[in-house]
């Protein structure tokens, strides 16, 4: 009986940390099946641009998208106020040309040089107003990174770099509307509303093809291939990962991507980089990282309330010598807790980021 009672528990405890552990590496199996159905999806939809034009591809990836993501959220566009529609619109807008700059910067540079110059994007993002000298330092290190990617010269295409910078820039309104919108609108309405927004921005460029004859065969396929492997694959298997990974984990192997298409781009488009544009990526995507994890650990709700707990206690020695109607109230502490998962819920990437759109 006694050793029956010792043994239980023991058990209990030695089995939940094997239970945790193999749930993670699921859930990291399932972050790489992810990264690489985005980026393969990519390299499958350049396939159609004979055809279709970075456009048409672009367009039918948007109509994929708002068939997924639609009858998902099902957002009652009659009762959108102003302060909900305008931010829609911009986002649709953003989704339209961030797409559109990033599928002709892939036709353009390549895959692997488009999609890294697009997580300047984020990057930015992160280390917009902040003043400490780590990120400062990953400041410095994107635009080393930048000019070993593309080591500007004669042969450069600087109308690619240039439409890469720009879906990065799209991707940082992306963030920002979205984060604006998330206190307007509740769960999935916004990025659905928005890809709509988006299809129907490019109707003029399907009903085109559909007329010259260009909307159909294998090149209709690859388009529609782009759109489930890069919008559809991604945003359901984001949704399973995110349960067994912590968000920041997940925030950083978001910035693997990079690496994710340069290798699809090698294997399926037979793009082969040269060593300083394997150089640049690597220093990006090291510099994206490490920014990511930072800007996380600092909104860290451990360690928000270690350092509530340290200015409580401090608070209490100081309150000591002082009446008993000086001591703050319980409504503080209810206060911080909400903060506190306020901040926690910023800290949880947007799923749609790199896919919805």
């Amino acid at each position: 009986m006694t050793t029956e009672s010792t043994d239980r528990p023991a058990d209990r405890s030695g089995s939940a940390p094997a239970g945790e552990g193999r749930s993670m590496l699921r859930g990291i199996a399932t972050m790489i099946g992810s990264g690489t159905s985005n980026q393969v999806g990519a390299a499958v939809g350049a396939h159609a641009f004979g055809t279709l034009g970075p456009a048409g591809v672009v367009a039918v990836r948007q109509f994929v998208a708002a068939a997924v993501l639609w009858p998902a959220a099902r957002p009652d566009l009659r009762r959108f106020t102003w302060a909900q529609w305008w931010p829609t619109l911009l986002l649709g807008l953003v989704f339209a040309t961030m797409n559109l700059s990033l599928y002709t910067a892939i036709d353009r540079i390549g895959l692997g040089l488009a999609v890294t110059l697009e997580f300047l994007g984020p990057l930015a993002v992160a280390l917009a107003g902040s003043r400490t000298r780590l990120d400062l330092l990953c400041a410095a290190g994107a635009c080393v990174g930048v000019y070993v990617l593309v080591l500007p010269g004669p042969a450069s295409d600087y109308p690619g770099v240039a439409l890469g910078l720009l879906a990065a820039a799209c991707w940082a309104a992306y963030i920002l509307l979205n984060r604006l919108l998330g206190t307007r609108l509740p769960g999935l309405e916004a990025p659905a509303a928005a890809t709509l927004v988006s299809a129907t921005l490019y109707l003029p460029v399907a009903a085109t093809l559909l007329v010259r004859g260009h909307l159909h065969g294998t090149a209709l396929l690859y388009a529609v291939a782009a759109g489930v492997l890069s919008s559809v694959v991604p945003y359901a298997a984001d949704l399973v990962a995110l349960r067994t990974v912590p968000a920041r984990l997940f925030g950083v192997f978001m910035s693997v991507h990079p690496v994710l298409a340069a290798l699809a781009g090698t294997v399926i488009l037979g793009q082969l980089l040269d060593l300083h544009e394997w150089a640049g990526i690597a220093v990006i995507v090291t510099v994206n990282a490490v920014a990511v994890y930072s800007a996380s650990a600092s909104r860290d709700p451990v360690t928000s309330r270690g350092a509530r707990l340290g200015k409580r206690s401090t608070v209490r020695r100081r309150l000591r010598s002082t009446p008993p109607h000086g001591v703050p109230g319980r409504a503080g502490h209810h206060d911080g807790q909400r903060h506190e998962a306020a901040d926690e819920g910023q800290e949880m990437p947007r799923l749609d980021s790199a896919h919805a759109g």
